[in-house]
């Protein structure tokens, strides 16, 4: 947004101030937060690449401190051994018939009404039906997950508010661990219980983290991806015109929403030596934060970075992250979206945003994506 000259922060289209940031300041120290921010692309990668330099051992409590995303090499490697070959492209394909249905379910449920808000009736409870359901979780406690889903994102609640939402979470899966190693199933958890490292079998801590993780990280990153698709199809109604009219151009499409909206806000890192990224010294000790958005802005990799572009190619974007902590639902999350729009574009049609009703930013989390996106349509 400018302002008499001046390029201020939208939290909801920051794209001309991430690219004033990469002209002005590309490596910026926030005093008020006391950490560093990076938003010029090579400069992102290059920080995103180096575990060895910028460590992700950062402890945000509320059950996530033994996560994958804050574990680093050699460890993060085993770990991340043992679930990878489970949302590989080739067996994550092997759950579309399942989130076919499940969409189409969801979408019976509103074609009637001639309404529907995308986020709350579609992109929230898609991905955590499809999580629940690799986990073993019963249905009646997916309403559940999904507010500790939301609850870890959510930055402005207080010690004491995070101390209990991990006891929580870690209540309730060390249940069905137990559960699970009394009776495995073909699920996650009994899965992870029969794992080994080397031999060894992973500890009750190791399985109850990664239960969080996927609780969280499955969720969120399809619910705010298909948000922001909705978004961009929004403000660039030839694109979607487009993809209705030629489905074929959906996956390119969905990668274009990864660059131009990406699900991950901001990453953050601990510098463990002294270290210069482009003019700043960074001393060890200092929190950096890297912005895949704001690296997907930069001109220098995205000719006409602010220009929705569905045909773009090629796309190298940061939508997923970049490295070894490279997301691991990305495959899930592009299916989920692809099914969830393909099905939408073809049920639905004279899609309109309600514009009486202001898009909503998620602000204060590591995502970047709305609350909220009512439509109004026609059931074809």
């Amino acid at each position: 947004m400018v302002e008499n000259g001046i390029v201020t922060y939208d939290p909801l289209y920051p794209h001309a101030w991430y690219q004033h940031m990469q002209r002005t300041a590309p490596v910026f120290y926030n005093q008020q937060h006391r950490s560093w921010h990076v938003f010029r692309y090579r400069d992102v990668q290059r920080i995103l690449l180096d575990p060895t330099s910028f460590s992700s051992r950062i402890d945000i409590g509320r059950g996530m401190e033994k996560s994958l995303v804050f574990i680093d090499p050699p460890r993060h490697r085993s770990l991340r051994n043992l679930i990878t070959q489970r949302f590989t492209p080739r067996t994550v394909a092997q759950l579309e018939p399942r989130i076919t249905a499940i969409v189409h379910e969801l979408l019976d449920e509103v074609t009637a009404q001639g309404k529907m808000d995308v986020v709350d009736d579609l992109a929230h409870p898609l991905p955590t039906i499809v999580i629940a359901e690799l986990l073993g979780i019963s249905a009646e406690d997916r309403t559940q997950f999904r507010v500790w889903s939301d609850a870890v994102l959510e930055q402005s609640i207080s010690p004491e508010q995070s101390e209990q939402l991990g006891r929580e979470m870690g209540g309730y899966f060390l249940r069905e661990i137990e559960q699970r190693r009394r009776n495995p199933g073909n699920d996650l958890i009994s899965e992870l219980l029969a794992a080994n490292i080397d031999g060894e079998r992973l500890s009750q801590e190791d399985i109850l983290s990664f239960c969080i993780l996927l609780l969280v990280a499955g969720n969120e990153t399809t619910t705010t991806l298909l948000g922001n698709a909705m978004v961009c199809f929004d403000e660039f109604p030839e694109a979607m015109q487009a993809v209705q009219a030629d489905l074929s151009l959906l996956p390119d499409a969905i990668e274009e929403v990864l660059r131009y909206r990406s699900p991950i806000n901001s990453v953050a890192r601990i510098a463990t030596c002294d270290i210069s990224i482009g003019d700043q010294e960074i001393k060890a000790g200092s929190f950096v934060n890297v912005s895949p958005p704001a690296a997907n802005c930069d001109e220098t990799e995205f000719p006409n970075a602010l220009q929705f572009d569905i045909k773009r190619s090629p796309n190298r974007h940061l939508g997923f992250g970049y490295g070894i902590h490279f997301c691991i639902g990305a495959p899930l999350a592009r299916l989920e979206a692809k099914i969830a729009l393909t099905a939408m574009f073809e049920r639905l049609s004279d899609i309109q945003r309600m514009r009486d009703i202001p898009l909503e930013p998620i602000v204060g989390s590591g995502t970047f994506g709305i609350k909220h996106f009512p439509i109004t349509f026609k059931a074809q």
